[in-house]
């Protein structure tokens, strides 16, 4: 005769883990006009040793601005936004900014985004290019800067 052992107790479930939270952003050691007059000062200033990278160093410098100001934006307006990344940021933006601002915004990042990144077969964006990126970054950051009381 087999004797059938009784079976063992069955551990508890654990309770799921959350994840954990996000740590906050670095804080940034440019302003968006310190990083908008470093853009300036590329594009007066193409030089021999610079042929080929300013442009990218432009757009780079345009679109860290452009994030910075909407990071700064959420800091002083619903500071729990400034933690996530910027597309989150800006998709929640034109809930409480302009909507024109909100579009020029996306709509200049993702210009700025495509010419950062380099490609064999495209041309790196055009004085021009850079010009009107820049108007645009600089209405973007006026309209999202805190107003005085």
């Amino acid at each position: 005769m087999t004797t059938i052992r009784p079976a063992a107790p069955v551990p508890p479930a654990r309770s799921p883990r959350l994840p954990a939270a996000l740590p906050p952003p670095p804080p940034s050691t440019s302003t968006p006009e310190e990083l908008l007059a470093g853009a300036d000062r590329l594009l007066g200033t193409a030089t021999a040793s610079t042929t080929g990278v300013w442009p990218r160093a432009v757009a780079l410098l345009l679109r860290h601005a452009l994030e910075e100001a909407l990071r700064r934006y959420w800091h002083t307006r619903k500071p729990q936004l400034a933690h996530c990344p910027p597309h989150a940021q800006a998709l929640c933006l034109e809930s409480y900014a302009d909507p024109d601002t909100a579009r020029r915004w996306s709509a200049t990042w993702a210009g700025l985004s495509r010419a950062c990144h380099y490609h064999g077969y495209e041309l790196a964006p055009t004085y021009a290019e850079l010009c009107a990126w820049r108007g645009d970054v600089d209405r973007v950051i006026r309209a999202l800067a805190p107003r005085a009381r």
